[in-house]
């Protein structure tokens, strides 16, 4: 009923004894000549890699105000107000319509967990990752960024790679 109790072995022994502090002796002497990977922050700034994950940006001009963004965001710390403006008919006798108007689009970083779900779910591309890394501030509070900040960001995106051209494919002729 009961399953047999194993004894624990005896730790694993090398053959040669000191071996594991001639690997890590070795260890320290090669990292002792390599280039350090420090980088002297304020006097040297570092590049960030292509793909890295700084800071949401806005394109307020692509914003519709449709709310998704901050309704699927889990820390909820996007702010958003807007109200809508009557158009005019593009043509006599036509309906007027209504367009949705940005007043307010806010992040708060001291929030913000970095998922990407609000670039994600933007229909519109009006979310983007910046690489800007420096938004620090002194008080939690210098962490809510307006639209005005994350408008200025957008600058800072980098264009998409272009579409690698394939060759197309050839369709294969039907033999009667």
């Amino acid at each position: 009923m009961n399953a047999p109790r194993t004894v624990p072995s005896e730790p694993v022994r090398s053959a040669v004894p000191g071996l594991g502090l001639f690997k890590g002796m070795w260890l320290t002497l090669k990292t002792l000549f390599s280039k350090p990977a420090t980088v002297f922050y304020p006097t040297e700034k570092e590049i960030p890699l292509p793909r890295a994950r700084g800071v949401i940006a806005l394109d307020v001009e692509a914003c519709t105000v449709c709310m998704l963004c901050a309704r699927e965001c889990p820390d909820w710390c996007i702010y958003i107000e807007g109200h809508k403006v009557e158009q005019p008919p593009a043509q006599p006798g036509g309906r007027a319509r209504s367009k949705s108007v940005l007043d307010r689009f806010d992040i708060d970083f001291a929030l913000c967990m970095y998922c990407g779900i609000c670039v994600e779910v933007c229909p519109f591309d009006a979310l983007f990752w910046s690489p800007e890394y420096e938004y620090s501030a002194l008080h939690v509070a210098g962490l809510l960024h307006p639209m005005g900040r994350l408008s200025e960001w957008l600058k800072t995106v980098p264009e998409p790679p272009a579409l690698e051209e394939q060759p197309e494919s050839p369709v294969a002729e039907e033999q009667p």
